[in-house]
C-alpha cells in the first residue's frame, strides 16, 4: 500500500526581530525590528482580529498598491528610514539582513523561511563531510545562503536578478561572513551546466517563484518547469550525505503535489517531510505561506 507522509504545519520558533502582529482583510501588520509595517496579503481572507483603529495606531509605514505588482510606501513620520537592519539567530548561527522598502511590497526577507534555515544549519552541522557543499537556487537576498555559510558550508548562491544578488552580498557583509559564491544566472541553465561538469552538492535549496524571468529573458512558470528542475537537481545530490528543500509559494500547489514531485524524481528518498509553513499572529490567526518538502540523509 502506498502510504502518504503526515502533513506538518510549521512556524518559526527563534525570531526576536520579527513578529506578525495581526492579519486579515487582505493585509498583514508586521514588526521588523523596531518598525511596524502594513502590507497587502492575498491569503488573509478573514477579518482583522485587532480592528482598523488599533492597526492605524500602531503602524509606522503602510504600503498602498497602485497596480497588481507595484505601489508606494506611506510613512507616518517622514524621518522613518527607508533601510534598516535586523538579526536572525537560532541555536547554531546568527545572521543579519538589510531591509528596504521596494516598489513591489517586499522588504528583502520572507520570515517564514526561518523554519527552513533551521533545517539547513542543523543538517550542515550534522554532516560528517568536513566542508559540505550547498547550492541555493532562486536564492533572492540570501537568507538560506547566509545560514549555510555561517554553519560551515561551501555555499553557491544562484539568482537571475543582479540587484538581489548585490543585496544578498550586502547581507553577507553585515553578517560578518565571506566567500559565498555569487552566480547571476537562470537556475535551470546553471543546474544543467553543473550536471555536465560532474559537480555534486550535499545540500540543495529550491524556492522557485510561481512566475519569473532569467537574465536573458528565459521564462519560468512553476508548473511547466518544476518537474524538469527536480529531475535534474536530484542528480546533483551527493549519494552518501545530503539534504534537499523544495519550497513553493503558489496558490495552486499543495504539499501532496510536492510529495509526488519528490518521490517521482528521487524514489530512494529517506526521511521525507512535507507540510505547510505559516506565521502565527500574536493576535491569534495563522497565516499560511507556502508548502514544503524536505529530506536528508546523514553518513553512517
Amino acid at each position: 500500500m502506498n502510504t502518504i507522509s503526515p502533513i506538518q504545519l510549521l512556524t518559526p520558533q527563534h525570531w526576536k526581530d520579527y513578529e506578525l502582529i495581526d492579519c486579515g482583510d487582505f493585509e498583514k501588520l508586521e514588526r521588523f525590528g523596531e518598525l511596524i509595517l502594513i502590507r497587502p496579503e492575498p491569503q488573509a481572507v478573514w477579518p482583522k482580529a485587532l480592528g482598523d483603529a488599533e492597526w492605524n495606531k500602531r503602524y509606522h509605514i503602510k504600503f498602498k498598491g497602485r497596480s497588481a505588482t507595484s505601489g508606494d510606501w506611506m510613512k507616518k513620520n517622514p524621518k522613518t528610514p527607508d533601510r534598516w537592519h535586523i538579526q536572525y539567530k537560532n541555536q547554531d548561527v546568527a545572521i543579519k539582513f538589510r531591509l528596504g522598502l521596494t516598489s513591489f511590497k517586499h522588504v528583502g526577507i520572507f520570515p517564514e523561511q526561518a523554519v527552513n534555515w533551521d533545517y539547513i544549519s542543523e543538517s550542515v552541522k550534522g554532516f560528517k563531510t568536513p566542508k559540505p557543499k550547498v547550492l541555493n537556487l532562486f536564492a533572492y537576498t540570501g537568507g538560506a545562503s547566509l545560514i549555510a555559510k555561517a554553519a560551515g558550508a561551501d555555499t553557491t548562491h544562484v539568482d537571475s536578478i543582479k540587484q538581489v544578488v548585490t543585496w544578498a552580498n550586502e547581507n553577507q557583509e553585515i553578517s560578518g561572513i565571506s566567500d559565498i559564491r555569487w552566480v547571476v544566472e537562470d537556475a535551470l541553465k546553471f543546474v544543467k551546466r553543473e550536471l555536465k561538469r560532474g559537480n555534486t552538492y550535499n545540500g540543495i535549496i529550491l524556492d522557485p517563484p510561481a512566475y519569473g524571468h532569467g537574465p536573458k529573458g528565459e521564462k519560468w512558470k512553476l508548473e511547466d518547469h518544476i518537474m524538469e528542475m527536480m529531475q535534474d537537481v536530484v542528480k546533483l545530490l551527493d549519494p552518501k550525505e545530503h539534504f534537499l528543500i523544495l519550497n513553493t509559494y503558489s496558490l495552486g500547489f499543495s504539499s501532496v503535489i510536492v510529495e509526488n514531485l519528490i518521490k517521482t524524481s528521487f524514489p530512494q528518498v529517506e526521511n521525507l517531510e512535507i507540510g505547510e509553513l505559516f506565521l502565527q499572529a500574536t493576535a491569534g490567526p495563522k497565516l499560511p505561506l507556502g508548502v514544503f518538502g524536505k529530506f536528508r540523509k546523514f553518513a553512517k
